[in-house]
């Protein structure tokens, strides 16, 4: 019983221990003009120079953190002479490939912020270039699996919407013509972002997962699961399809602060409540309708095109749904399944973790509203 509560106050906690670490994948938008590539990278470069290994979850737990710390509080061109040093072996580490052959490209321009608030991550741009033959066809891009995983987008000189895709760790991208718009089959885009959706959940999504977790707190029984997962899916697949069209915007300093929220509402609930009251399939559908919007975020950042819009929309609800239902599993293999039926769960197991997801919760809170 004692290992078992352990396991699941880890499980409970870890998002705690990552949010102001939290690693992001990086977004590369290609363009062919001119008979040459450009490609604008937007990464968190201190990451990359320090060489933090992106399958962590909190970058607090590289032995190269402390490295990394460093950097981050460094100004721009002190950390452009850092990246100087690191530029070849950038380089090295991308591939691009026309008909086969491989191509070489070189960095010709970079963009690096303020370090700003050290909470927060600084994404920089660099914008690497390269011939491309003519009479070519197609283009292979992708870099080193070191470099985690990698958002391809692609635009004709006209602005039109070419390929697109969420490439994991290693992973190349399709064959991308250089002389028009690359078509993708509905399947792929599907496939593509049910795995963007699943990974913004498990392991991206810390918020999200508390979430889950403090519906599931409530009770173990079905019937009351049910209800809420059903409300809170319902809420957040109408706002997300909403925010993606831009009929509604909500600035991410008023939803992710809403969101925090939100987590301590459940987890307080839990608390006082012994079973699933009349309001909160309500208040859950509220709530799912604030996560809707900031899942709209992400889908905004990786750039859904508009002929892929409801392939990619619904793969990526699907994906989330995957994600929310892995985390329930988990908390039933943990202790739903041994224990739910006690009559001390609630006293033992529901109330403490209750009010240790409220707590980071309130942190949350306290953070995204004031500093």
């Amino acid at each position: 019983m004692r290992k078992t509560l352990i396991a699941l106050l880890a499980f409970v906690l870890l998002p705690f221990s990552a949010a102001a670490h939290e690693q992001q994948p990086a977004v590369a938008d290609i363009r062919f003009v001119d008979s040459s590539v450009e490609v604008e990278i937007r990464v968190t470069l201190e990451a990359l120079i320090a060489e933090i290994d992106p399958n962590l979850a909190d970058t607090a737990e590289s032995e190269n953190a402390g490295r990394y710390d460093a950097l981050r509080a460094l100004a721009p061109d002190a950390l452009a002479a850092e990246f100087s040093s690191f530029q070849t072996q950038f380089l090295r580490s991308i591939t691009a490939e026309i008909d086969g052959e491989p191509q070489q490209l070189s960095l010709t321009g970079y963009n690096i912020p303020e370090a700003g608030d050290l909470d927060l991550l600084r994404e920089s741009t660099l914008t690497i270039s390269g011939k491309v033959p003519d009479g070519s066809i197609e283009m292979v891009f992708g870099w080193s699996e070191s470099f985690g995983p990698l958002i391809v987008r692609v635009t004709t000189p006209e602005g039109a919407e070419g390929y697109s895709a969420y490439l994991q760790s290693g992973q190349s991208s399709d064959p991308i013509s250089v002389v028009g718009v690359t078509k993708q089959s509905g399947i792929a885009v599907f496939l593509n972002y049910i795995a963007i959706g699943f990974e913004h959940i498990v392991p991206k999504g810390l918020d999200h997962i508390l979430f889950v977790v403090g519906l599931f707190l409530l009770s173990t029984r079905m019937r009351p699961l049910l209800w809420q997962i059903s409300a809170f899916t319902l809420a957040h697949t109408i706002s997300l399809a909403l925010g993606m069209l831009g009929w509604v915007s909500v600035p991410p300093a008023v939803v992710e602060p809403l969101i925090a929220a939100s987590i301590i509402y459940v987890s307080i609930e839990n608390v006082f409540m012994s079973g699933l009251s009349r309001w909160r399939p309500f208040v859950v559908f509220g709530f799912g309708l604030l996560h809707g919007l900031g899942f709209a975020g992400v889908l905004t950042e990786v750039g859904i095109a508009q002929s892929q819009f409801v392939s990619g929309l619904i793969g990526f609800n699907i994906g989330v749904e995957l994600g929310q239902l892995s985390v329930i599993a988990v908390g039933f293999l943990l202790v739903g399944i041994w224990f739910g039926r006690k009559e001390w769960y609630r006293r033992v197991i529901t109330i403490p973790l209750s009010l240790g997801v409220a707590a980071i919760g309130f942190y949350w809170f306290v953070e995204r509203v004031f500093f």
